[in-house]
Parts: structure tokens; C-alpha cells; sequence
């Protein structure tokens, strides 16, 4: 229920790109905002910064002053900070509730929300909901994936196609989608939830009875998610396996919708540019997504045709001397990787791995890397550790790089058909973030195709 917001003192937590769309948003009803960033002042923050003060928006580093927190009618928090930190203890004292920038644009906007949340591929199926429903609404992809969506409320959209991370899952205590998707659920994050069950009852927090979305969607094929759907009392959908009921299915390379027992052929998987068991699930997603919406056959099968892959997640990058080259930076976890491993069956596939360790078990990886991949190319920090792991496990044949760059020229060097960058593992060894990893690995690609 949208709120009056007029000389109302907001606490914003975090610099973040969230948190400056939400005090922007509150700034411009009327309402105090008051941004509280827990670390130091960074220089390429100056002029964020100053353009905020300019509007009135009170901007501290270094936080959380008892200034700014005193007297706070609402506290907005940014995803990044675990929600055992000591300023939920300080907040609650001082009763003042707190919600996430997602929770606080599903308040205030009017039009419905599509949430698609899951371990692996939210940000694929995300931007395919909405590239699918533009062909006909007004609908972009907010959330997780980066544009947050009180950055649109003004606009007024028709739809929000709102990626969900477990983070703003669990700081969102009213969110209520007209359909929500739960595509899968492995091990992550779980220092930030303090425990895998608490990671899935975040996810899963989508579907309380309380808040119960108007149509459901779950991943057939993913056990835990079956066993919590099978008992989900509303309206559902299931992709990944033909059933009685409502779902979509994939049978001798056809992409089918069924609903109430009539079932309709959408597309077949090898018109589309996704590749990739997972990425078809993504697809069979976004289709009942845009069914249960009542989009038509044609406009759907000319979306879903017309979609590239997102930028670090199995992304094409060149092919060089027959050798196809593929940037998944975005598998930033043993499970994301194996994802992006049995994307090629019966090719030759030498993979770059590594980075930052997550301390994940990697049984499964080393399996995969025994079933899918010819050669794996270790660099940083988590070399030895895995190097002992796929030892292990019986998969010796293993090079070392002491950079990227190095990793790609070596894997150049190889028989292998697939040069598959997907590090199983977090990047802040050596890069910013896995977005940089992702470009530097593919400018030094694209500079070798000259």
C-alpha cells in the first residue's frame, strides 16, 4: 500500500545503486532521506555523492551515526549487508522497521510483478520475460539484474520483471507477485543466511501462504523445489517434464506448452540462440510466463528467436582457428560451472577455472569435470585446493596460468573445440567484479581473432 511519505525521516543503508534509486524516489513525494555507508569515503563515489547533497539527500561514509538513525520512520537496506548485522540489532532497538528497495517499489507501484528467483539463470530468464512481453507491454527487467525498480515507478510500466535475489527476499516481508518462478536451488550464500535452510526458506518466502502470488511456477526437475511445490496449494505451473497439469516440456528437440490437457507446439530449441539444458528450462519458463499473460504464439516464437544470450552467462565470444570461445564469468560457483559444463555435449571442452574460493564441496564439480571436460586450465587463489580435489577425484589432466591472459593462451594451444571460461569461484582475487573478469577475457579474445 503506497505510503505518505511528506517530511517523513528515511534511513537509506548503503551507497548502493539500490539505495540511491529508493532516495531519490522518497526525495522527490517529499521525504527526508538520510544515506548511512558503512565504509570509508572513495574518491570515484565524489560525485554521486555531491549530486545527492544537491537535491537535499543527507550522505554520510563511515556510518551509522546515532544522527541518522534517530528518529528514522522507515530504514530502506541495501542487499550486500547479512541481515545479522549489528545495524538490524540498532534498528530494532529503536523500533524502526526495515524493508528493501524491492520491497518499497512493490508498495508504491501499481502495476504487478513477474519475480523470478533460483540459484542459477535469474538473470537470463529475467531479461527473456522481458524481452519477450516488450514485444507488446511495457515491461523491463528490474531487480537483481541491476536497474532497481523504484527507478521506474514514474514511468509507470506496465509489468516489472523483477529479478529476486534470497538477499531482498528475505528483507521483504509483504512482496507479492502476480507470478512468481522458482527456477532451482543449490548450496550459496549460506554464511550470509547462516544456513542452507534459511537460504531456501528466503526463496521460498515468495510462496508463504500469506503472500501467496496468483500464479506459481517451479522447476519440475530440481527435487527440493518439487517437494515444496507438489505441497503448494495455489494455482501452479511446472516446466521440465510433460504432465497431466499445466507445464512445458521439451520433447525430441520441441519446446511444448500444455495447459488443461491441450497441448501446443511454441518453438523448437535449435531455432534459439541459448544453448544448453539449463538455458532450455530458462525458455520453457519465460513461455508460461508469457502464456499465462495470454501473449500470442507468433509474437512469443519471434522473441524467444530473436533473444541473445546475456553478457557473461555462456556468451559467445569468437571463434579462432575452429576453436569456439564462451564467457560464463557469471558462474561464480561450483554449481553454476557444471551448469555451463554439460552445455557441450560431445564436444571437447578445456576449461578456465578459478579465482576467490567459496570453500563449496566440489564432489559434483570433479564429477562433471570427469563427464564433460577434457582439460581444466587453473589460475588464483583456489588453484591448489581444487588441483587437489580433481586429483582426488581422478581428472589429472590439469594446466596452471598465473593470469587470464596466460589461461586463454594456453587453452589456445589445446585440441579442445569449446575454450569455456567459468570459474566456479568468486573474482575478487584479481578482478573488480566477475563483469570485469568477463570483459578482460573477452577483449583478449576478440584481440586475437585480428
Amino acid at each position: 500500500m503506497k505510503r505518505k511519505w511528506f517530511d517523513k525521516k528515511v534511513l537509506i543503508l548503503g551507497l548502493s545503486k539500490s539505495g540511491i534509486s529508493a532516495a531519490k524516489y522518497l526525495n522527490e513525494l517529499g521525504a527526508e532521506c538520510w544515506i548511512s555507508e558503512k565504509n570509508p569515503f572513495k574518491e570515484e563515489d565524489r560525485e554521486k555523492i555531491e549530486e545527492l547533497k544537491k537535491l537535499g539527500i543527507k550522505v554520510e561514509n563511515d556510518g551509522h551515526s546515532d544522527e541518522f538513525i534517530r528518529g528514522s520512520y522507515l530504514a530502506v537496506t541495501s542487499p550486500g549487508i547479512p541481515q545479522h548485522n549489528e545495524i538490524f540489532k540498532r534498528l530494532r532497538e529503536e523500533k524502526i522497521p526495515y524493508i528493501s528497495e524491492i520491497e518499497l517499489a512493490f508498495e508504491e507501484a501499481q502495476s504487478p510483478f513477474i519475480a523470478i528467483t533460483g540459484t542459477n539463470g535469474k538473470t537470463t530468464t529475467t531479461a527473456l520475460v522481458s524481452h519477450i512481453l516488450s514485444t507488446e507491454y511495457k515491461a523491463p527487467a528490474c531487480g537483481n539484474i541491476g536497474t532497481p525498480p523504484t527507478s521506474l515507478i514514474l514511468d509507470k510500466p506496465d509489468y516489472y520483471v523483477c529479478e529476486v535475489s534470497s538477499y531482498q527476499l528475505a528483507m521483504s516481508p509483504t512482496f507479492r507477485p502476480q507470478i512468481a518462478c522458482f527456477l532451482n536451488f543449490t548450496p550459496d550464500h549460506i554464511d550470509w543466511h547462516e544456513g542452507l535452510e534459511n537460504y531456501f526458506k528466503a526463496k521460498a518466502s515468495m510462496f508463504r501462504e500469506d503472500k501467496k502470488p496468483a500464479f506459481a511456477v517451479f522447476n519440475y526437475n530440481d527435487e527440493k523445489i518439487r517437494q515444496f511445490a507438489l505441497e503448494y496449494g495455489g494455482e501452479k505451473y511446472f516446466f521440465g517434464k510433460e504432465l497431466s497439469q499445466n507445464c512445458a516440456f521439451v520433447e525430441n528437440g520441441v519446446i511444448y506448452f500444455k495447459k488443461q490437457g491441450e497441448k501446443e507446439e511454441i518453438i523448437r530449441t535449435d531455432e534459439l540462440q541459448l544453448v544448453g539444458e539449463h538455458n532450455f528450462e530458462n525458455v520453457m519458463c519465460a513461455i508460461i510466463c508469457a502464456k499465462i499473460i495470454g501473449l500470442e504464439n507468433d509474437k512469443l516464437k519471434d522473441a524467444l528467436k530473436s533473444f541473445k544470450p546475456v553478457e557473461h552467462r555462456i556468451e559467445y565470444v569468437a571463434t579462432i582457428d575452429g576453436k569456439m570461445y564462451y564467457n560464463d564469468s557469471k558462474g561464480t560457483n561450483p554449481e553454476a560451472t557444471m551448469v555451463a559444463m554439460k552445455s557441450f555435449p560431445n564436444k571437447k571442452v578445456v576449461l578456465i577455472a578459478g579465482g576467490r574460493d567459496k570453500n563449496t564441496d566440489l564432489t559434483e564439480f570433479c564429477s562433471y569435470a570427469n563427464k564433460y571436460i577434457s582439460q581444466i586450465i587453473l589460475i588464483g587463489e583456489a588453484t591448489e585446493r581444487f588441483r587437489e580435489n580433481l586429483a582426488k577425484n581422478g581428472f589429472n589432466n590439469i594446466i596452471y596460468a598465473g593470469s587470464l591472459e596466460e589461461a586463454t593462451d594456453k587453452a589456445a594451444q589445446t585440441d579442445a573445440e569449446i575454450v569455456l571460461l567459468s570459474p566456479a569461484c568468486a573474482s575478487f582475487d584479481m578482478f573488480k567484479s566477475y563483469e570485469q573478469r568477463g570483459e578482460v577475457f573477452k577483449n583478449y579474445v576478440l584481440s586475437k581473432a585480428h
